[in-house]
């Protein structure tokens, strides 16, 4: 699929709605990073304002970004927070937003023209500013590192592994996307680098005991899209959940001695 011209219509539509008072329009995780794959990835965005939105304006941008995200020919879409532009210099942890949108609150946006998410802290921001700052894009505005000030690490890590925190439990519901998110999350701890998941992938394959190379490579092909029908067994996904939450919490808690 040609993705320029989606993120072209998203700046489209953004300065058409907010006018002077947007500030940026921001590209995100995989497809900023070089790892994008439609069957498994979303377009991610964060529009930073510098004045918070009035109802009406919430109310067209909700049903624009509708239509937006239903035109895009891939299976996740857009996602995308609006953030007010305070927050890019003086953080806050869990960070504001105006406004939020994702597949899963499609059905919401759809069915009741005055649901608006947002207007509370979303600990998800201190990721996605982490990303934006070391890799992001900037569509409209300011370059990252000149509009961004770095994000507290232990706010970052606080952040991803949040996300990964219930992997035992979830990870046969989900096998690509904690075995490799995990992969990711144990790569920032130990290396300090922020990596996209297929990047955690192959640094997991690069670093972690031969007993767990089949599992990362399964996830890594499965990603793609190129898992050929093969199957993981359960157990092994648990186990190996088990293992990389050990070696996450061990990381943090060497983190904080050091």
């Amino acid at each position: 699929m040609e993705i320029q011209p989606v993120l072209d219509e998203s700046v489209r539509l953004f300065q058409e709605e907010l006018a002077d008072n947007l500030v940026g329009v921001y590209l995100h995780g995989s497809l900023a990073m070089g790892s994008f794959h439609p069957a498994q990835s979303d377009i991610d965005l964060l529009i930073v304002v510098f004045h918070p939105l009035s109802p009406d304006v919430l109310k067209r941008l909700a049903r624009r970004v509708v239509l937006l995200h239903e035109s895009i020919p891939t299976p996740r879409g857009i996602e995308l927070s609006i953030v007010l532009s305070r927050y890019l210099r003086e953080f806050e942890h869990p960070a504001p937003f105006e406004f939020h949108f994702s597949d899963g609150h499609l059905t919401r946006y759809k069915e009741d023209e005055n649901y608006i998410c947002g207007g509370f802290g979303d600990a998800d921001l201190a990721a996605h500013f982490t990303v934006v700052y070391h890799r992001g894009i900037a569509l409209y505005g300011a370059e990252p590192k000149e509009a961004f000030s770095p994000v507290d690490k232990g706010w970052y890590v606080q952040s991803i592994v949040s996300d990964i925190e219930n992997a035992v439990e979830e990870i046969a519901k989900q096998p690509v996307y904690y075995t490799l998110n995990l992969c990711r999350v144990l790569g920032y701890l130990r290396d300090g680098v922020v990596l996209s998941k297929q990047e955690g992938g192959v640094w997991g394959l690069n670093t972690l005991p031969v007993l767990y190379h089949e599992l990362v490579q399964y996830a890594l092909d499965r990603y793609a899209g190129n898992d050929a029908g093969r199957t993981v067994d359960e157990e092994e996904l648990t186990g190996f959940a088990r293992y990389m939450l050990g070696e996450i919490h061990q990381a943090m808690a060497q983190a904080v001695e050091g």
